[in-house]
């Protein structure tokens, strides 16, 4: 909407009001020029006209009055230059506009220019099609014609219709109307409704046509023709709001200008209302009826916001009149026959909800500008103390009672399920509630108690109409409900108000009882019906019927529906007699027949499986009505507390889940606005917030607010949790959370019932409605009841018992006066002889004793058999045709007389009140329907019964008790202990526990008020009486509540089996999902962790069968093969690499892990033969291949089946099976792939991991043996078994899951060196990403972090096998540079090819990798510590080559010398100075040092070296291949890695690889140099490896350090960091052009990986038929993507083909997520969750935790 500063009120012409616009001194203001101005005056005119002119031009009257929209949008696209250009002219400042207003405005141009008279025939044509445009407006609203019609009224001469001054502004009947009404005219109703005009107004020929007068008249008369075309909407909201004060600016006489402005102002919105009804008629026909209504309300709301504005319109207009007439002649329209009650006879109208007007909500803005003045108080009070235009507005709000009627399906469901209760809630909501609680707002002090009065007078008027319209007697129609009474609400909710604001007597603003029975009427069917649909009977209906039940009580609409139909049923119960709403209760509710001594009885009116839902309904909804207190004295911030207890008992609820559910108080001073400071420190002393939590499954919590345990304890209210859930299962919920709360404290731990709570006390009003609980008819109802529950009747619950035993708690609490302790006087014994009990007082009742009861029967029930005893009780004996009997022994008298005396009892109480209040004859027609009621005992086969009772209420509470707790005589009164308790009695306002503890409440505050009850509860406790034995069943009756019973104990097995199961289900996707955890795996055992079977065992999870993997049928590991690129984000910078938020913040990615080494071999490739260059280095930083596993096996042909049964399987699964996707049979986890075990047998591991003393030089020759014999692999090649298939197979998965450009590095495309690196890089790639998932090294020791799940061992036996294919040529052998000295050092530099890597420029792990599987497996560990000893020897040579270049050449000569003497020492081969001598030497007789020392290595290396630094300095050179050594070490023997400290970790590895002597024993002379173990003299070896370097200096001196300078630290990979608050992300990003097409994109989206600005969606970048996020994601993350969407602050993930919404790591101050800044709350990083995302990225665990993957079709 529009928003526009107020300074055109005069109000803000004050100094304070409005900085920017407040007025300047008239000194200041310069004039502006005549001439300046004379050029456009002298234009403008003459354009504007032209305009009309093209406006009049374009519009054809189309047939039926609905120009085509092509035609519309013809004209305007051509206008649209001339448009654009007075919108340009407004922005020229207050001169240009105050000009353009003169000319608007100005009545004599317009009638020179317009008015078609002059030779033009074009002009002349236009104006005819002007008039006849005007013609179709058909409404007219001249200002005159209103006036006099004013004039009229006051002087009283008008006779207007009772719709008052609505019909000063129909014209039915006049001129020409509209099609529109001829049409609904024909429907008969729409004519008897429409507004007739009175005869006395006297100028017809006004009425027919708008008049135009100026320019801006006709423009807005176009405008609206058009339908508010978006350009001129701008123009005329330029022109108006703004020009007024920036017009003051201009001009010398501020004061006379503002007044000339406000006229001007004045003027437009004069117009605008002047053509309020051609813009309703013109909204009714658009077809997009949603497009115009925001436009006109963008004009309108700045119109009718200013208060001052709209008081003067309001006087000079009649806007409230032509607002409220026009609301109803809309609503006309569309007006149907109510069906309600009195079909045929019926003449009430309702709106027809089916019609698009209410169910695209066109009505809206028309209702949104009335809603918008009732704000105004001013126009308000005109609108409460004007009495017609009450009349007026009560007749359209009665439109709305009684719509969308329900009428229950009895036979066959219903065929069309209607959806318009949509549009029925709606329209009550929007046109009756909203402008009511408008109205209220106003009505808050004493003063307004006038006000209240006449809404109420023709309140009651409005709803006596209806009554008559409908012909309502005292029945309401049976199987019909309307959840539609805004009457009924607006007299509830403005009674409210006088009681509470305006300190009105209640009594004086009440209508006759007669009235009062009929207003409760409708409200208590509602209650009823409620009821009725829970309980299922209204089925057929379909699901909507349910829906309108939920939306009645839901948030939005509750404090406008249900709470004020609860408030006026309390009314009518305080005021009406008790008895008779008592019994009006329970007929409506349909269970008087249940309310039997007996134990068999006919319902008439009720399926049996109905009765019990709908007794407890009947019951919970007298509780909630005794107990609620919303209305009847509860302070608003009371009312706060108990909603927002209620809605966090049911569920711990999000800040904006709380915020929604609570009703809002539509009256925003009344300090309860959601948001406000009171909501605030209301919801910080009721809850505490659990900040977002994680669970194992990956699912994430958002920051919740949950009960303070003191709510749980005082202040959990069951009554308003029934009332305010929308589901029955949030009632459960807050009780499970209650039970729980209770056992958790101790408090209690049973099965606690609901909680009583003391209620607040009442309002005095209100005080008659506690009258109910003090009535014979509630008394003798729960005596039955109680009876009934004690003899184990049917169709009872505990539920019942508990609303029962509340009920009683309830009318102890409000018992009148403690009683007199006499004796009853003898009279009272008298009266006692035709009725149940003496008095009305439930204290003294409850203590009455029973004795017979007469009842009617089945003749099959068992009361029948037994002889009635010689001398009944008076009750029994009563002759039925006594005249005086009581209502209440005729309501036990029969089963049908029993319904028959307590209906018939209601209607003698109404007949006596009609008659009361009628003067004519007391004879009252009687609707048809309550006929069935007037013979009792007309069921035949009903026979009359005596009961023996003998009970009082309390008797039966005592034996409840012994029956609850199972045990006989288990009541002990405490006052025999303890005389205290009765005189102070500590009875709590809220009490815990289960029925027995509320039997105990009871009874005590039953001896507590009075001495008789308890002298009567010792003497029944004395008796100790057996409980009463159950009367005997009929054996049908028996199997019925067997079978009812054996349903319940199977339910009850079934929930606990089900929940056994989801718990088991629970942990075990906790453990199978925990990539973290190793000792909460629940994986297969692999072979890799058995020692002691001879063969490794695997289970098939598919067969269930146990066995070796074979070479014929092989067993497989479920795999999930996936590129990754996370290795490669690794960076040698220790500063977190951040987000990019402004232009100079950029990111470049030559730092990272995969840049480097990719130069590295570039560089290589240039000077070096490329056969060797490919295996001097590993591949896989970027693209390498990450194997995983789940743990469990599968037969690879039991796979094969399963593949296929997949394949067939139409359910859409989330994978893709074609690309070999499916999840693990057994724990669901998402796989690609399934690894061939290796057989292999556990006796050979064993051996091959003895020690044997053979020399080092032994080992060496055997090692190279080993490497020569390629045919000596265990798996044939050329018999093709399964195995070897598979493992084929499995390679050529693993080489298709990256792309070729991540597996393609040699010069010549296709080399089998290609292969070779690939494969042993995908060994490299898997243990690099293991060393990151334990954080970098391996101090933590133990297993492999996935344990079992590790799936190495068999991966290195498929790679080993395919790598045993390539021969590596002997004389390039690695090997043999490592082991001996060469002969022809000089035969390669002869050459004319490129020379090979020298060995010092080669990467050691690789070459161990190399070494490693090209040997035939299964591997001896002494082979295996003899390569990496050989190895290590390389490595200390490269760290002293590469330390020789950081230090200083002083520093170089110097350790030159020193270290030479210690060349001859024995140990001079394990002595780094001796070694570091050497290589120095060495290394100088090339061109190595000649060139320049480089300055920044001084700078990061220190100046001076200690042997301790330098010693530390070449331990951390080795660790990175050690930790790799061992990591491979326990995946090939397996045994457990050793833990450590961090300083400690090289010696403790050095250990564990066997590099260290085991003599070794004492750290503290320790030197990395120790673990040397050479296979030639030392000295020969490292001459020879930097002879190759020293000859590779003289010819490339620049690049021979490049190449030497390895940096082993990297960094663990991470995301960047981002910043705190997301508006700095969203502030940067969400403006940002697009590169490729230099436009903002509609969803931008930044790579949290890389921080690359990508276009979600976005067409421009799209590349061959991918889009940029796609593309990115292979580009950055080898199909692996993680991108934040800027406009949605969510992060999205893409994996391979499927993408998944991943959630958000912003969150607002609440813990909550704002997906697609919907509420636009300040968003902050959650570094909990940005963790947790990630170590998903890290751990490659997006797959498996995140559920919801769908197919991109590479369209993001």
């Amino acid at each position: 909407m529009g928003v526009v500063c107020d300074s055109q009120n005069p109000a803000g012409l004050q100094e304070k009001f409005c900085k920017r616009h407040r007025m300047k001194s008239s000194s200041k203001v310069p004039c502006v020029p005549k001439d300046l101005l004379m050029m456009s005056e002298l234009v403008l005119p003459q354009f504007i006209f032209s305009l009309i002119q093209y406006l009049r031009e374009g519009y054809n009257e189309p047939a039926l009055d609905l120009p085509s929209e092509k035609d519309l949008h013809r004209i305007l696209q051509m206008l649209e230059p001339h448009v654009s250009f007075l919108e340009d002219l407004t922005k020229m400042g207050g001169a240009m506009r105050s000009v353009l207003t003169q000319v608007l405005t100005n009545q004599q141009f317009y009638k020179d220019l317009s008015s078609g008279v002059g030779e033009n025939a074009c002009a002349k044509k236009s104006y005819e099609k002007y008039l006849i445009a005007l013609k179709g407006s058909g409404l007219a609203f001249p200002e005159d014609k209103l006036a006099c019609g004013m004039q009229e009224q006051a002087s009283g001469t008008s006779t207007l219709a009772i719709q008052g001054l609505a019909g000063a502004t129909a014209t039915s009947g006049q001129g020409e109307s509209s099609d529109e009404e001829d049409q609904d005219g024909s429907q008969g109703v729409g004519k008897r409704k429409r507004v007739k005009l009175s005869s006395s107004t006297k100028d017809q020929s006004i009425m027919d046509v708008l008049k135009h007068k100026c320019f801006l008249e006709e423009l807005l008369f176009w405008t609206i023709k058009y339908e508010f075309p978006q350009k001129m909407v701008t123009f005329l909201l330029n022109m108006l709001p703004d020009q007024d004060y920036k017009g003051l600016l201009v001009c010398p006489e501020p004061h006379n200008t503002w007044k000339e402005m406000w006229t001007k102002q004045i003027a437009f919105t004069k117009t605008f209302v002047q053509h309020y009804a051609f813009i309703m008629k013109t909204l009714k026909k658009s077809h997009e009826s949603d497009t115009m209504s925001n436009r006109i309300v963008h004009i309108s709301v700045q119109l009718f916001s200013n208060e001052e504005l709209a008081r003067q319109v309001t006087e000079e207009c009649q806007l409230l009149d032509i607002m409220v007439t026009v609301l109803l002649y809309m609503m006309e329209s569309c007006l149907i026959k109510s069906e309600l009650q009195d079909e045929e006879n019926s003449l009430h109208v309702v709106v027809n909800c089916g019609e698009a007007l209410l169910k695209n909500n066109t009505y809206w803005p028309l209702v949104s500008d009335f809603i918008n003045i009732l704000s105004h108080q001013s126009v308000a009070k005109k609108f409460l103390e004007d009495h017609s235009l009450l009349v007026t507005w009560m007749n359209f709000v009665s439109f709305f009672q009684g719509m969308n009627l329900n009428k229950r399906e009895l036979n066959e469901h219903v065929e069309f399920e209607s959806q318009t209760y949509y549009a029925a809630f709606a329209a009550e909501l929007e046109a009756c509630a909203q402008p009511m609680w408008g109205l209220l707002s106003h009505c808050k002090v004493r003063e307004t108690q006038e006000y209240t009065r006449n809404v109420v007078r023709y309140c009651l008027e409005a709803l006596q109409d209806w009554f008559d319209a409908i012909n309502f007697v005292d029945e309401p129609a049976p199987n019909q409900v309307t959840f539609h009474l805004p009457l009924h609400r607006y007299y509830a909710m403005f009674l409210s108000k006088a009681v509470k604001c305006q300190e009105l007597d209640l009594d004086s603003i009440l209508p006759d009882q007669e009235m009062l029975m009929k207003l409760m009427i409708h409200p208590l069917q509602i209650q009823a019906s409620l009821s009725e649909i829970h309980s299922n009977m209204w089925v057929r209906n379909g699901l909507q019927i349910k829906g309108q039940a939920m939306t009645y009580v839901q948030s939005h609409f509750c404090n406008s529906m249900i709470d004020p139909d609860i408030y006026l049923l309390q009314v009518c119960a305080s005021r009406l007699d008790p008895d008779y709403f008592i019994s009006s209760v329970f007929e409506r509710f349909k269970v008087v027949d249940l309310l039997t001594m007996a134990s068999q009885h006919q319902n008439t009116v009720l399926d049996s499986e109905h009765e019990r839902s709908m007794l407890e309904g009947a019951l919970t909804f007298l509780v909630i009505l005794l107990s609620l207190r919303l209305h009847l004295g509860m302070t608003d911030d009371e009312i706060l507390r108990a909603e927002m207890v209620a809605q966090l008992c049911m569920n711990d609820r999000t800040h904006s889940s709380l915020l929604d559910l609570i009703p809002e108080n539509p009256n925003p001073k009344s300090g309860i606005v959601p948001g406000s400071l009171s909501f605030e420190s209301m919801l910080s002393a009721v809850a505490d917030f659990k900040a977002p939590v994680f669970e194992p499954g990956g699912s994430m919590q958002q920051g919740m607010y949950t009960p303070k345990a003191d709510i749980w304890d005082k202040e959990f209210d069951p009554v308003m949790v029934i009332l305010r859930t929308v589901y029955r299962r949030d009632v459960q919920s807050a009780m499970d959370r209650y039970t729980a709360f209770l056992k958790q404290s101790g408090t209690f731990p049973g099965n606690p019932w609901p909680p009583y709570k003391k209620r607040t006390p009442l309002h005095p009003s209100y005080k008659g409605l506690m009258k109910l609980l003090h009535c014979k008819t509630l008394h003798i109802v729960l005596f039955t009841l109680l009876y009934k529950i004690l003899m184990d009747h049917q169709n009872l619950s505990e539920h019942v018992l508990c609303m029962v035993l509340y009920l009683i708690e309830l009318g102890l609490e409000d018992s009148p006066e403690q009683e007199s302790d006499e004796e009853d006087s003898v009279g009272e014994h008298e009266r006692c002889h035709d009725s149940w009990f003496p008095g009305s007082n439930l204290v003294s009742n409850m203590r009455h004793f029973i004795n017979y009861v007469r009842v009617r029967v089945p003749e099959t029930a068992p009361e029948v058999k037994r002889e009635p005893p010689a001398s009944t009780s008076s009750d029994g004996v009563a002759s039925s045709q006594s005249p005086r009997r009581s209502k209440s022994l005729q309501r036990e008298n029969s089963g049908t007389a029993q319904v028959f005396s307590l209906v018939a009892e209601r209607r003698k109480k109404f007949q006596e009140i009609i008659n009361r209040n009628s003067s004519e004859a007391s004879q009252v027609v009687r609707p048809k329907t309550s006929m069935k009621w007037s013979a009792p005992g007309a069921t035949p086969q009903l026979t009359t019964a005596i009961l023996e009772i003998k009970e009082s209420i309390l008797s039966l509470l005592i034996k409840l008790h012994h029956k609850l707790s199972g045990k006989q005589n288990s009541y002990y009164p405490p006052w025999f202990d303890d005389m205290e308790v009765l005189i102070q009695p500590e009875i709590p306002k809220y009490s815990h526990g289960d029925g027995m503890t509320a039997v105990e409440r009871i009874l005590l505050k039953a001896a507590v008020q009075s001495r008789l009850n308890k002298r009567v509860i010792e003497e029944i406790c004395r008796k100790v009486t057996p409980p009463v034995p159950p009367k005997k069943i009929s054996p049908a009756e028996k199997k019925t509540l067997d079978k009812e019973e054996r349903r319940q104990k199977a339910r009850e097995r079934q929930q606990k089996l089900l929940a056994e199961f989801a718990s088991k289900q629970k942990s075990f996707m906790e453990t199978a999902m925990d990539v973290e955890s190793p000792d909460a795996d629940i994986a297969m055992e692999i072979a890799t962790s058995e020692q002691h079977v001879s063969e490794a065992v695997y289970d098939c999870v598919i067969c269930g069968q146990s066995g070796p993997s074979t070479e014929d049928r092989p067993t497989g590991l479920v795999v999930l093969l996936q590129a990754s690129s996370v290795l490669g984000q690794c960076r040698n910078s220790t500063e977190p690499k951040k987000l990019p938020t402004s232009e100079e913040e950029q990111i470049y990615p030559s730092d990272t892990c995969a840049a480097v080494h990719d130069v590295r071999l570039t560089t290589l490739q240039r000077y070096f033969k490329d056969s060797s260059c490919l295996q001097a280095v590993s591949i896989g930083w970027e693209g390498g291949v990450y194997v995983q596993t789940c743990g469990h096996t599968l037969h690879i042909d039991c796979h094969k089946s399963y593949m296929e049964s997949l394949r067939n399987d139409q359910v859409l699964q989330g994978f893709s099976v074609d690309k070999g996707e499916f999840t693990c049979p057994l724990c669901r986890q998402f796989a690609n792939s399934v690894l061939p075990c290796y057989p292999g047998n556990n006796v050979e591991r064993s051996l091959l991991q003895c020690h044997s003393n053979k020399s080092i030089q032994d080992l060496i020759k055997e090692v190279e043996e080993l490497q020569e014999q390629l045919g000596t692999f265990p798996v044939s090649i050329s018999s093709e078994t399964n195995l070897s298939k598979e493992m084929e197979s499995v390679m050529k998965d693993i080489k298709s899951t990256t792309q070729k450009k991540y597996t393609d590095y040699s010069k010549t495309p296709g080399s089998p060196d290609n292969d070779f690196l690939f494969m042993y890089s995908v060994a490299r790639t898997n243990l690099e990403l293991e060393l990151v998932h334990r954080e970098g090294n391996l101090c933590l020791g133990g297993a492999s972090t996935a344990g079992k799940r590790s799936c190495l061992n068999q991966l290195f036996h498929v790679l080993a096998m395919h790598m045993r294919l390539y021969s590596i040529d002997s004389a390039y052998n690695p090997w043999r540079k490592l082991t001996q000295i060469m002969q022809d050092r000089n035969s390669q530099m002869n050459s004319e090819e490129l020379p090979e890597v020298p060995v010092l420029y080669r990467d050691v792990s690789s070459l161990l990798l190399i070494q490693i599987l090209t040997m035939p497996q299964p591997l001896r560990k002494e082979h295996f510590t003899c390569i990496v000893k050989v190895l290590f020897t390389l490595l200390y040579t490269q760290a002293l080559a590469a330390f020789s270049l950081k230090c200083s050449a002083e520093d170089r000569v110097a350790w030159k010398n020193s270290g030479a003497l210690k060349k001859n020492t024995s140990n001079g081969e394990k002595s780094w100075e001796a070694l570091l001598s050497h290589v120095i030497s060495e290394l100088s007789k090339g061109k190595m040092f000649e060139e320049g020392e480089t300055e920044e290595l001084a700078m990061v290396y220190p100046s001076v070296w200690s042997p301790d630094s330098i010693e530390c300095y070449l331990q951390q050179f080795c660790l990175p291949f050690l930790r790799i050594t061992c990591l491979l070490q326990h995946h090939l023997f397996g045994g457990d890695l050793p833990s450590c400290q961090e300083d400690e970790e090289f010696t403790v590895l050095g250990n564990c690889l066997g590099l260290l002597p085991s003599s070794f024993q004492s750290p503290h002379q320790f030197t990395s140099a120790s673990c040397l173990d050479w296979p030639v003299p030392a000295f020969n070896m490292i001459s020879q490896w930097c002879l190759e370097l020293a000859s590779f200096a003289d010819r490339h001196a620049e690049q021979v350090k490049v190449l030497l300078i390895q940096e082993p630290k990297w960094d663990l990979p991470c995301l960047l960091q981002l910043p705190e608050n997301y508006n700095t992300i969203f502030q940067y990003y969400h403006r940002k052009t697009c590169t490729v097409c230099t436009k903002v994109p509609k969803d931008p989206a930044v790579c949290l990986v890389c921080g690359t600005f990508v276009c979600l969606k976005g067409l421009c970048c799209k590349q061959q038929s991918y889009c940029e996020c796609v593309l990115h994601s292979q580009n950055c993350g080898a199909g692996t993507g993680i991108f934040l969407l800027i406009n949605a602050s969510v992060i999205i993930i893409i994996r391979g083909h499927r993408f998944c919404l991943w959630g958000s790591v912003y969150l607002d101050a609440h813990g909550e997520e704002d997906r697609d800044l919907r509420r636009g709350k300040p968003l902050y990083i959650c570094k909990e969750r940005y963790k947790v995302l990630e170590q998903q990225w890290v751990s490659h665990t997006f797959d498996h935790i995140n559920k919801r993957w769908g197919p991109h079709y590479n369209g993001l």
